[in-house]
């Protein structure tokens, strides 16, 4: 392969919960010394490109916050380009709500307002969260889901619920389903980061723990694809999007290359 870039996983490929998966420093490190460019690509919300890049970094992981492309940023992205004006009633994270907030977009807590529903990612989700986004789904113009992610793996690797949850369950209370759903492997995350790549896309190689989120968006990239076996994924043979390799972990991507 010539490849001359590298998308990477967050959950469950460079971490899992807090913890460091071992050997992804490193591959980083070595991967910078063969000045391959990276692109780190997380389905997280919750999270600004600053603050992951301050997390990755904290974990040994060098990245800059231009190196780094969320699920909170495409969506932020998205809503200022298509849906400037326009009410939004999160029902997710404060640090999601703080992306959109600095993305000039007006947010509510009114139901009645709201003319945009946004559910995402929230360990706080509740009663009078679910509430809300059934009022709100009432009359709303848009319902958007941050990303499709159901599940993400903690620090031992077991699945914890993530943004789909709380999607799926506001959809099923409201018997609405979301207009749209960002993320990967959504078009308009493919969009945001072609528009960012140094090289052409069929240089890069995506890396990641999932099928549906990762494999998925570099097959519509056009790219290259690993999967890793560190997350919750262990072997891919029940799913429509195969890799074109499978490696144990983040640290086996080198000999890929």
């Amino acid at each position: 392969m010539d490849d001359r870039g590298v998308i990477v996983d967050l959950d469950g490929t460079v971490y899992r919960g807090n913890t460091p998966i071992p050997g992804a420093a490193e591959t980083i490190a070595t991967l910078r010394e063969r000045d391959v460019s990276i692109i780190f690509l997380t389905n997280n919300p919750v999270l600004s490109p600053e603050s992951l890049s301050e997390r990755l970094t904290a974990m040994g992981v060098a990245a800059a916050p231009e190196e780094v492309i969320s699920a909170g940023a495409v969506t932020a992205r998205y809503l200022a380009e298509n849906h400037p004006d326009q009410p939004v009633l999160v029902v997710g994270s404060s640090g999601l709500c703080e992306q959109l907030t600095d993305a000039g977009l007006a947010l509510t807590d009114d139901p009645v307002a709201a003319s945009v529903v946004v559910t995402s990612y929230n360990p706080e989700f509740g009663y009078e969260d679910l509430t809300a986004g059934l009022q709100a789904l009432d009359d709303a113009a848009l319902f958007l889901g941050t990303d499709p992610d159901r599940v993400y793996p903690d620090d031992d690797g077991q699945p914890i619920p993530g943004s789909g949850a709380i999607t799926n369950a506001v959809a099923g209370v409201a018997n609405r389903e979301p207009d749209l759903v960002l993320g990967k492997p959504a078009f308009e995350t493919v969009e945001t980061v072609l528009d960012s790549l140094e090289h052409p896309p069929s240089t890069y190689l995506v890396v990641g723990d999932s099928p549906e989120t990762d494999i998925a968006f570099g097959q519509r990239a056009g790219m290259d694809t690993a999967l890793v076996r560190s997350g919750l994924t262990e072997t891919p043979e029940s799913t429509a999007f195969q890799p074109d390799h499978v490696v144990d972990s983040l640290a086996d991507v080198v000999s890929i290359l």
